[in-house]
């Protein structure tokens, strides 16, 4: 995925055998968003974005496309890292693909 953001196009990819997504700005990796997969759900550990690029929505971009990642293969998403939990709680549009443990207490 390509998107126009303040810090010019960032291009957001799965590196899976690093278990990131990386946004890319020209040869410059800006960012990543590091995950956990099983089959069902992707966890979102931690987001970190280099400080030249911060404000410039690469964020952002790395959010959108690993949530529409998750969302087109069927996963649920359990955002531990501080940044997804915060940008999902933004974007409503993404709640649905929130993790919701189930109970095995009966009431």
């Amino acid at each position: 995925m390509t998107a126009a953001t303040g810090a010019g196009d960032v291009t957001v990819t799965d590196a899976p055998q690093d278990k990131r997504y990386e946004a890319r700005i020209g040869d410059d990796v800006a960012g990543v968003a590091v995950y956990l997969r099983t089959g069902d759900m992707i966890a979102f550990l931690h987001t970190e974005v280099k400080d030249a690029y911060e404000g410039r929505g690469v964020g952002s971009a790395l959010a959108r496309t690993a949530l529409d990642a998750a969302r087109a293969e069927g996963l649920h998403v359990l955002a531990i890292c501080p940044f997804f939990e915060g940008w999902i709680g933004k974007h409503p549009e993404y709640a649905d693909l929130q993790y919701e443990p189930r109970s095995s207490v009966s009431d």
